[in-house]
Parts: C-alpha cells; structure tokens; sequence
C-alpha cells in the first residue's frame, strides 16, 4: 500500500506569530517537505493545482520536476489537475514531458475545481463541469494513446492531424485517478475507464465517503476491470501529532481554529469526531487510519494533508518524520495483514503498465470490455 503526502499550497498567517511567509518560501517549504517525504521512507507526494490567492501551486509540472530531480523513488503526484479548465492538449504534453524527467515515476489526479471564479478566467463555466470533464479526459486519453489525432468536440476548437509530443514514456500513459468529494459522475467516469478514484474525504463523514466509494466500486465491476474489491481507491486524511493528546491539541487548535478552509466553523473536537481528521498521537492516527478500510474496504492510496493553515515548516517536518518513522510502518503491515490476496496492494505501477503490453485495456481509449457493458447499462 502506497501512503504519502499531499499539499494544497495555500499562504496562510500564522496565528501564534501573526507572521505570513512569502510566495516564494511557501514554494521553498513545500518542496522541502517533498524531499522529508523521501527521507523518512514515504512513498507518494502530491501537490494540489490552484490559480487564486492565497495559494501558490499553479505550475504542478514544473514543482514536480524540480523534485524529480533531486529524489530517487518517490511517486510524483497531484492532489487535483484541473481537467476542466486546462486544455487536454497541455496536460497531455506537460505530464508526458514529466513522465521522462521523473523516469516513469508519475501519475496524476484530475478534478474539476470547485472554485467559481476561476472557470471564467480559462474562458469556461462551471455550469458545464461535468461535461467538460468528461470531454476532455476523453481527449486526453486518445492524445496519449494514438499517435495522430482528429477530434472535433463543444469546448476547444478542433484538432487535424495532431500529433502530442513527446509521447508517453515508453508508449504508456501516466496512470490517472479521478478526483471528487461529491460527483457521482466522476466517480462513474473512472469506473468507466478501469482509472483510479480518489475520494479526498477531510472534509467528509465516513457515511459519504463510504457511499461515494461503494457506487465506483460497483460500476467498476459493472464494466468488466475486475471484483468490486478490487477497484483502486485513493483516500485523502488529516493528521497532527504530539506525544500526547493533550499537547497535540494544545498545539494545532489555533491553527485548526483559523485554516482558511473550515476554520470559524464546527469544534475541533466535532470535526474530529466527524471527519477522518485525527489530532492526538501517533497511536490514535494508526487506529483511526486502520478505521477508514471498515467503510471504504481495502484500498492501494492513503495522502495526508500536513502543512496547511500556516503552520511553520519546522513544525510540518516534525509531522512527516513521526508520520514515516512511526505510523506509517505499522500502518503498513496492518493493511496488508488484513488485505485479501486478490486484492492488489498497489495501484499500477508504470513498470506494470508496460509489461501488460499495448494490446491491454489500459492501452485503449475505451476498454473493449466497456463497449458491451455500457450498452447494457
């Protein structure tokens, strides 16, 4: 089982200093905790992609390509590539150009967005998400798996005779998870194409979540990838850890209290209780982590959000080392401990996706299984 870390990259003050870092150290911090991540043993590192203040990542490729650079095996990853408001044609070169850099060591999520004003600003509406997001991922995945392209559709001009370049390291397309926390049509979507579904549930009781990831499992059996237990499921967490409860609260309530995202809302205490949140030691994180699979089954992609809502970087180097030296390892032998031996462990790997060979359904554009199911649904 994979287990790392995502960021959303947002500049946020902290509240015990007042002290706000700059954009470019907020860039610096992130992929100095990419760098922790690989140290301590962790296995994934994701960046979230936004375009509106306060936060930073609008460049996910060029983030991750300075990380590639400087680690050996971590799985580069996005926590959201905006398939809606980026053009398909960008997305299939950038990641493809990723791809070689970080030899094969790439996948990438792909969201809608869910922020209103920045659909206007790629000269899109949010009013058409869905379709857009079905539109473009199907363009995406004929660019990164046929060599010429013509392709005529609602929402970007027409293509003749184009060709991606580069192509895909090794013929064989970053393996995608699809990203929602409310969509039952992207869940569908991935069901559809055999992809990846990642419920990025931080904010989310366990009955949604549960809910959400049963209906992709079930579709992905409908169309033919395999048992419903074994789709691959991607799931999201919140964590901060201190030697004991008491000081782990002590500690992140301010911080928690103000985060931009669900900050002046419910307790932290009721959030806790809620959500997949965890404040406490690193004993209560195993337990409460070990917990998610009782809702959501056995699944191959557990992120953990640890750096948001202004907290210092040495603080959030502290997390990654107790999460890698002292949770994660346990974690580790338990899932597998409990896990079926038809359920796989991982999701693919780019090594796996090239041994399985061009003629397999991940290589086409839609899964030749899928022409029947889909007729029948």
């Amino acid at each position: 089982m994979q287990f790392g870390i995502f960021s959303v990259g947002d500049v946020t003050a902290d509240p015990t200093t007042g002290v706000t870092v700059s954009e470019h150290d907020r860039i610096k911090a992130m992929t100095a905790i990419a760098l922790k991540a690989e140290e301590v043993g962790l296995d994934v590192f994701a960046t979230g992609e936004h375009h509106n203040p306060p936060f930073v990542p609008s460049s996910p490729t060029t983030m991750l390509g300075w990380i590639a650079a400087r680690t050996e095996r971590l799985q580069l990853s996005t926590a959201t590539t905006l398939i809606t408001t980026n053009d398909p044609v960008k997305i299939a070169e950038d990641f493809a150009m990723l791809q070689h850099l970080a030899d094969g060591r790439v996948d990438v999520t792909l969201g809608r967005g869910n922020t209103g004003p920045v659909y206007p600003w790629f000269g899109k509406d949010i009013r058409k998400g869905i379709p857009l997001a079905i539109e473009n991922y199907h363009l995406l995945r004929r660019l990164w798996r046929e060599k010429v392209v013509d392709w005529e559709g609602e929402f970007r001009t027409p293509l003749q005779g184009y060709t991606s370049t580069p192509a895909p390291l090794d013929g064989t397309p970053p393996f995608v998870w699809h990203g929602s926390i409310r969509s039952p049509e992207i869940a569908e979507q991935a069901a559809f194409y055999g992809d990846g579904f990642f419920h990025n549930n931080i904010f989310w009781n366990k009955e949604h979540t549960e809910q959400m990831v049963n209906l992709y499992r079930q579709r992905f059996e409908h169309y033919g990838h395999g048992s419903a237990d074994q789709a691959i499921v991607g799931l999201g967490g919140q964590v901060f850890m201190a030697e004991t409860e008491a000081e782990a609260k002590r500690r992140f309530r301010p911080y928690f209290d103000n985060a931009p995202v669900y900050g002046h809302g419910p307790s932290m205490e009721d959030f806790t209780d809620m959500t997949p949140l965890t404040v406490g030691t690193p004993e209560m994180v195993i337990e409460k982590t070990l917990s998610f699979a009782d809702y959501a089954g056995d699944y191959q992609r557990q992120l953990f959000l640890l750096d948001h809502a202004g907290l210092p970087l040495e603080q959030v180097l502290e997390q990654v080392e107790m999460l890698g030296r002292e949770v994660v390892p346990t974690l580790r032998a338990e899932f597998e401990r409990r896990r079926p031996a038809h359920v796989p462990s991982d999701p693919p790997s780019h090594a796996a996706l090239v041994e399985a060979g061009p003629d397999s359904p991940f290589h086409q554009v839609i899964p030749s299984q899928n022409l029947t199911a889909g007729a029948q649904a």
